[in-house]
């Protein structure tokens, strides 16, 4: 206590009053000067405890800012007396909280880095590793015209795959980050559904599958047009896929006063009822997933529709298909 020059100062003012008022104490009388000085000292005394008192908590804070800046935020310096010293306590939990959380959701990123990276590793390594193995027989001088036309063509595949992996990680991470502006325009569902079925036409046309569509002209959502393309798309791609020759696609939309309802059915094999709760978990693989599917479409709708106020579900049955149901909330939920 006494190394602070605040309380020095202080004793030091405090012992001058002391004599002066017991000096003027003695040209009354000496019991007066005894009073007086006896009232001084306890005042003193009185003082001395306290500060020692207010000072002996403020080590304990230092003690305690000490251990937060070490990581550990356990400690719990809450007190409900009214004072300054008090409400200080208060505030510093407050902060050692939000420390706490925010050092939580750090680690828990971390863990999410660590398993995106794993996962892309793993993604990456097989079309590589096919990669070098036909780079290593495209280099053989002898080997057959048809062959080196077979691997070249596969090679490309693979090429397409990787750029199609890294370009929907780069989306991924975005929507994550929040760096994504998605904008707020008013979308009509008609044109959405229109330009998200131009990708898959063709595959659909090969597959012979059929597609009807239902809903209104005028049914609309508050959105960014082109990434909720992107979302469909993916939906689609998933329904295409699982849906067989001479299958089914139905798009249904409708808008009521709550919500904007879009809903996906295909005729397919339909999803696992262990799978139904992972499907839109980032590369995540049902046991009815294709060998060449990566398990990240479905992650990226999922993304894309609750970051505009969206949610999605799936109903599943094996052997009778799978339906996606969309809502786009006019008001946060």
């Amino acid at each position: 206590m006494l190394r602070h020059q605040e309380t020095r100062t202080l004793l030091v003012i405090m012992c001058l009053i002391t004599v002066c008022v017991t000096v003027l104490g003695a040209f009354v009388s000496f019991h007066a000067m005894v009073l007086v000085f006896i009232s001084c000292v306890l005042l003193i005394g009185s003082a001395v405890f306290f500060t020692s008192w207010r000072y002996r908590d403020i080590e304990k804070l230092s003690n305690y800012l000490r251990q937060i800046s070490a990581g550990d935020y356990t400690l719990d310096v809450r007190d409900n007396r009214e004072s300054e010293l008090s409400i200080l306590k208060n505030n510093i939990y407050k902060v050692t909280s939000m420390l706490s959380e925010q050092s939580a959701l750090l680690q828990k990123d971390k863990s999410k880095l660590t398993d995106a990276i794993s996962d892309i590793s793993h993604q990456l390594k097989t079309p590589l590793t096919s990669m070098m193995v036909m780079t290593d027989l495209l280099s053989d001088d002898e080997l057959p015209t048809a062959k080196r036309n077979e691997f070249t063509h596969n090679l490309r595949i693979q090429i397409e795959r990787i750029e199609w992996l890294v370009s929907s990680l780069l989306k991924l991470s975005k929507i994550d980050a929040g760096t994504v502006q998605f904008k707020k325009d008013r979308v009509k569902v008609e044109k959405l559904i229109q330009k998200a079925l131009e990708p898959v036409l063709i595959p659909m046309d090969i597959k012979d599958q059929s597609i009807s569509i239902k809903g209104e002209d005028n049914v609309a959502f508050t959105g960014d047009l082109n990434w909720t393309v992107e979302a469909i798309i993916n939906i689609l791609k998933n329904c295409v896929e699982h849906t067989p020759e001479n299958g089914e696609i139905t798009i249904s939309f409708s808008e009521n006063t709550l919500y904007t309802e879009i809903i996906i059915t295909d005729s397919g094999k339909g999803i696992a009822k262990q799978d139904r709760p992972y499907i839109f978990k980032r590369f995540y693989k049902g046991k009815n997933a294709n060998a060449d599917s990566i398990g990240i479409g479905l992650a990226i709708a999922y993304s894309i529709i609750k970051s505009q106020n969206g949610d999605i579900e799936v109903q599943s049955k094996e052997g009778e298909g799978t339906r996606f149901l969309i809502k786009f909330y006019k008001q946060v939920i």
